[in-house]
């Protein structure tokens, strides 16, 4: 995808004394232009494909996707919550239209969405496929030779010495390979490369792109979410006729579900009991018996907040708990009618909580008339006097249930769906009390609220706990992960690690003195090369030293002007500090 240039200026890496020295410090495409009075259909073809496969044109689809999957988090989306889709639709009559024609009720299986991400994904293949062979072929090659004038390269240094050439290019490409370059004899020179994994980390962030776009996609398509709340004592089977509420990818079937069960064996909430923090919850954990597939074993383990249960590819995570107070309703008669826990929603950090009991079938009042029976619930788990409308604490400390009934008919024939949490009570009739007003009262657990004129009673006898799970199956999450660490160790490596060569010629001089000269060419301007140069010089300076000059006359006619080089004096020693060559720019 990116697209970079060396740091060498443009009129050095023309320069034809350079030759093949600044070449191929990076695998980036270079950008020609297309000579347009000459394109045919294939030239306008291959135009088109290096754009496609040009920075530009990948940042810019990056930044497309971004902005399209602003919608998908603004609008109520048709496969996450179709309710609200229609609510929208209801309240925005003008603007509902438009979204259908644009897909923004379903951003990311639409067309241009899709179409965006396709050209990203070929945008991104298409420049790191070359660029891999490239890469490739540079590692089964050699570093460049020296180009036949050192003093044009940015980082330059030389000195004269008594050895030999050949000991003193034996001594560079000992140190050089000691310093972990690349290093080989090319003539009278030592050529050395070092950096790679500038490139390597380049490649590897644009391939993490790729698995990470793939992954995303992949559990997109494929995943599985619904949420399903559990009474303790009673269990679940994973089955979407189970869950309270599910959603899927587009290519996700039933078949797709992994098979497996759990019963909840206890839900523990434990709270800070005074201080500043008081309420606050210290321990969330369900107990769960669990078992995989038709005939597995069951295991048991506790699921705590961000700490799911793992059943194959499913996780089950543990998001909030509630109370369920034990219900028991008999008829006229003393015949038990209805009994079972009844899960109420919290309202507030303390659980505070509401809810309704509905008794459809098998109540009679007093008559012999069958009713339907409708029991709004209010419960408070500590309740403390003069606090009668919310909770204390979110403890059981002292529990008490406000319970107020109807009877009547529901509604719940009518074909209409309701919420199992509201009561519909436009036929429905209040109970009265001795003195004419609705019936209303607190029960504490083992009370028993009489219904006026016999019809029956309604008794709180315990109270149970609640937790709600998140079941998930999201394929792809290892691989999003693993792009993601991959990607972001790749960008550091391709920031931070400067690909390098240095070149170390050793010959003799018309004085029959060996005349060393070392240079440094980096990929970009820093002053990593040429510090590291000074530093290579002045080891390499003392295994071969300089050596005084026999003839300053002949010596200064005879050797090239440098005006990179340090001066020398009697005894020339090279300058650590390197100070970049004539007319060249420090890298």
């Amino acid at each position: 995808m990116s697209k970079t240039t060396t740091g060498t200026p443009p009129e050095r890496a023309e320069d034809p004394d350079l030759g093949a020295a600044g070449s191929q410090l990076s695998t980036a495409p270079r950008e020609e232009l297309a000579n347009l009075p000459a394109l045919g259909v294939i030239g306008w073809a291959r135009w088109f494909w290096r754009q496609l496969t040009s920075m530009r044109v990948a940042l810019l689809l990056l930044l497309l996707l971004s902005l399209g999957a602003i919608p998908g988090s603004l609008i109520p989306q048709s496969g996450i919550d179709e309710t609200k889709v229609a609510d929208f639709r209801k309240s925005h009559t003008f603007l509902a239209p438009v979204y259908d024609k644009l897909g923004l009720f379903h951003v990311y299986s639409s067309v241009w969405f899709s179409a965006i991400y396709i050209l990203l994904f070929v945008s991104l293949i298409g420049c790191i496929v070359p660029r891999t062979w490239q890469f490739i072929g540079q590692l089964r090659g050699r570093p460049p030779g020296a180009p036949k004038r050192l003093t044009r390269l940015p980082a330059y240094t030389t000195w004269r010495t008594g050895t030999e050439p050949e000991q003193v290019r034996e001594a560079a490409l000992a140190l050089l390979k000691k310093r972990r370059f690349r290093a080989h004899l090319a003539g009278d020179a030592v050529a050395a490369e070092k950096g790679y994994l500038r490139e390597v980390g380049n490649l590897a962030f644009h391939i993490a792109l790729i698995v990470m776009l793939i992954a995303f996609a992949w559990g997109q398509l494929f995943k599985s979410e619904g949420n399903k709340l559990v009474v303790e004592g009673d269990g679940f089977s994973n089955t979407t006729t189970q869950y309270d509420d599910f959603k899927s990818g587009n290519l996700f079937t039933t078949d797709d579900l992994v098979p497996f069960s759990f019963h909840l064996d206890k839900f523990t909430g434990t709270y800070e009991a005074s201080g500043p923090n008081k309420g606050t919850p210290r321990t969330y954990q369900a107990a769960l018996t669990y078992s995989q597939g038709a005939y597995g074993k069951d295991k048991k383990d506790l699921v705590k907040v961000n700490e799911p249960l793992e059943i194959g590819d499913a996780k089950v995570y543990l998001t909030a708990h509630g109370y369920a107070p034990v219900i028991t309703v008999r008829d006229g008669k003393g015949n038990v009618v209805y009994r079972d826990a009844v899960p109420l929603l919290p309202l507030d950090s303390n659980v505070t909580s509401t809810g309704v009991v509905k008794v459809l079938d098998g109540y009679k009042n007093a008559q012999g008339v069958s009713e339907q029976l409708g029991i709004s619930a209010f419960l408070l788990p500590t309740y403390t006097p003069g606090s009668e409308t919310a909770s204390t604490f979110p403890a059981l400390r002292n529990p008490v249930l406000n319970l107020t009934p109807y009877h009547g008919d529901l509604g719940v024939d009518s074909g209409i769906p309701q919420s199992v949490y509201q009561l519909d009570k436009a036929h429905v009739k209040e109970f009265k009390d001795s003195k004419g007003q609705q019936l209303r009262d607190n029960l504490r657990p083992g009370q028993t609220m009489q219904l006026p004129n016999g019809a029956g009673s309604i008794t709180y006898e315990t109270t149970r706990q609640w937790a709600n799970f998140q079941i998930v199956q999201q394929p792809g999450t290892s691989w999003a992960l693993a792009g993601s660490l991959t990607a972001i160790f790749g960008l550091a490596a391709s920031l931070f690690i400067q690909r390098r060569r240095v070149w170390v010629r050793a010959v003799k001089g018309a004085d029959g003195v060996t005349v060393v000269e070392m240079a440094g060419l980096g990929r970009s301007e820093s002053a990593k090369v040429p510090e590291e140069l000074g530093d290579l010089a002045g080891i390499l300076y003392d295994q071969a030293s300089g050596a005084p000059d026999l003839d300053e006359h002949s010596h200064d006619s005879d050797a090239e002007p440098d005006a990179g080089s340090p001066d020398q004096d009697d005894t020339t020693t090279p300058d650590t500090d390197v100070v970049p060559a004539e007319g060249a720019e420090t890298q």
